[in-house]
């Protein structure tokens, strides 16, 4: 356990010494927020507009209906993606040959694995707070509807998200051997990430088909799950205005909020459980990667 401690602070340490990285990782959610309002506000609030066509809706509700799909739009990418680069340790030691000297110590490979993967957790955890932080001011100028209990689950699901970006981005960057190949494999996971999590387009929106592929991936239930949150004030202030059930549902439908597997309605427990388990079981694949190797080094 004192190895795993001291490994971990030393790769947290070592992220946080590297300016460039860190500041460029802190500024990256900030960038995507103001991307994100310039370019994705506008299809947001025509999608909603055209599923309440014929209503007349108070403007606040419409900003914050809009303003919630896009920070949860927000952390569902920057929850993963910040990952990757936060995990770049991983592959920056085996260039440089600091991991082949760690590895000389008596540590075990699985505990430099789990070292690293928690030093990248960590780090993305407080980017991702950064990013929640900037997406509830956003909230607050264009229309708060937020309990304090909403925002806590939001940071709960900021955490799994996390930790399950981690260990993705972990199980991708172990193969890699430089920084050339870390970078490309980022990109393309900034660039296809957040169509298939439904944070740029909804899920709604494709086809049947392609309905039901994405409904295997985990990360579909962590977006649904950031969305539910940011906008169960807004769906309780629209109860509270007369707007029909039917209606309502239908907005959350449409703005996977509902998800559904195969026809039936995935229910936020079951979410959390698939977010959890899909997390523990890469992190588990993870350390065996890790273990193996050294099996065949041998």
């Amino acid at each position: 356990m004192t190895g795993l401690w001291s490994l971990t602070r030393r790769n947290t340490k070592l992220f946080f010494k590297d300016k460039g990285m860190f500041i460029s990782s802190l500024i990256t959610p900030l960038i995507l927020l103001v991307l994100y309002v310039t370019f994705l506000a506008n299809v947001y609030r025509d999608g909603f507009m055209s599923a309440v066509a014929g209503m007349n809706i108070d403007v606040t509700i419409i900003d914050g209906t809009v303003g919630g799909q896009l920070i949860s739009s927000l952390l569902a990418v920057c929850c993963v993606t910040v990952a990757f680069c936060s995990n770049l340790l991983m592959i920056q030691d085996k260039t440089s040959g600091a991991r082949a000297d760690i590895t000389v110590s008596p540590v075990k490979k699985s505990t430099l694995a789990i070292s690293y993967f928690l030093a990248s957790a960590f780090s993305t955890v407080i980017i991702g707070f950064t990013a929640l932080g900037a997406g509830l001011l956003y909230l607050l100028k264009m229309g708060w509807y937020m309990s304090l209990s909403d925002v806590l689950l939001m940071a709960l699901d900021v955490i799994l998200l996390t930790l399950f970006g981690t260990a993705l981005s972990s199980c991708i960057n172990f193969p890699l051997s430089t920084n050339g190949q870390a970078s490309a494999v980022g990109t393309i996971v900034s660039a296809g990430y957040g169509f298939i999590c439904g944070a740029y387009m909804p899920i709604s929106n494709f086809s049947g088909g392609l309905q039901k592929v994405i409904s295997f991936l985990p990360g579909t239930y962590g977006t649904s799950l950031l969305r539910n949150h940011a906008l169960r004030g807004v769906y309780a202030e629209m109860t509270d205005v007369g707007f029909p059930e039917e209606v309502i549902n239908s907005i959350r439908d449409s703005i996977d909020c509902n998800i559904y597997f195969f026809g039936t309605k995935v229910s936020e427990g079951a979410m959390y459980a698939v977010l959890a388990g899909s997390t523990a079981l890469l992190i588990g694949i993870y350390v065996l990667m890790n273990v193996l190797k050294k099996a065949r080094k041998r």
